[in-house]
């Protein structure tokens, strides 16, 4: 495990327990708090706008096509260099934090462009988008008109609340938002501007995939079961299960070990003089 993944594997861990242990709470309670504690949070819930675009290699994607999945979707201009940037790596960090957990097989995360310049170049532009500010192709796509009319993305942004207005140098001017879409295509929230806590989109989307906990610690219990089901992460559980008690036990050798060569080192050195000074006193002996 490299040492970046492993801290985030270890966030996941304290997700999914604080996620579980919360089951004396409902799912609503949960939202509702997270809400009066990210004034950047609104709260929503209305079908999401259907949409058909392209990826930048021609493939279809649909809305449709993520249905039984949670969908983290935001719309940028591909060739903005100022906030459309930060947004994307906005979204690498939440990824990450996904991914880091057993949800990344249930998350689906799509960025739609909004670019109606020349469909070729956009779809050039997009193409090295991901991994410059760090997304990952394995659950992200990246979406804009292609073959379609060169308003698709801007209409399919205003669609989702959102204007896009192109300004006289050739930008566009737009407001920064992530939506969080359920499983079943229902719009459940608007995370706005750069300013909400990654953490906090990440534990909503955690609690629209498992509302219901156990209460008390039978939730944590469950949420460790449901990891265990996941293959991939299932040598994970077992290097921290086994060895744990194999550090500990590791260390309290090595202190006893360590404790007995001072013991025996002083013991050694006395023997050494004890036959030093019998050598002596014999060779001091008269002879009869």
């Amino acid at each position: 495990m490299s040492k970046k993944t492993f801290p985030l594997f270890i966030f996941g861990a304290g997700l999914w327990l604080l996620a579980a242990g919360a089951g004396a709470h409902s799912s609503d309670e949960v939202l509702k708090e997270m809400q009066e504690q990210d004034r950047y949070i609104q709260m929503v819930n209305y079908e999401a706008p259907g949409f058909a675009l392209e990826d930048p290699h021609g493939r279809k994607v649909s809305l449709a096509d993520f249905r039984g999945k949670a969908v983290v979707l935001n719309f940028i201009y591909a060739r903005c260099k100022e906030l459309c940037p930060l947004h994307s790596e906005l979204i690498a960090k939440i990824q990450a934090q996904v991914n880091a957990t057993l949800m990344r097989d249930l998350v689906q995360f799509v960025t739609i462009a909004t670019d109606t310049e020349d469909a070729a170049a956009t779809a050039q532009v997009m193409r090295g988008h991901g991994k410059i500010h760090g997304l990952d192709p394995a659950n992200w796509v990246f979406l804009y008109r292609g073959s379609g009319a060169p308003d698709s993305g801007i209409n399919t942004a205003k669609a989702y609340g959102l204007e896009f207005t192109p300004t006289p140098d050739g930008e566009q001017m737009h407001g920064i938002v992530t939506h969080v879409i359920d499983q079943d295509g229902v719009m459940r929230a608007r995370f706005h501007s750069l300013r909400f806590q990654p953490f906090r989109l990440t534990a909503f989307v955690n609690t629209l995939l498992y509302p219901d906990h156990d209460e008390t610690w039978a939730g944590a219990g469950s949420a460790l079961l449901r990891w265990w089901k996941t293959p991939q992460d299932r040598w994970f559980i077992g290097l921290l299960v086994l060895g744990f008690p194999l550090l500990v036990l590791s260390g309290l050798a090595l202190r006893r070990y360590k404790a007995r060569r001072r013991s025996v080192a002083p013991d050694s050195g006395r023997s050494v003089n004890a036959t030093r000074d019998a050598r002596d006193a014999g060779s001091s002996r008269p002879d009869a």
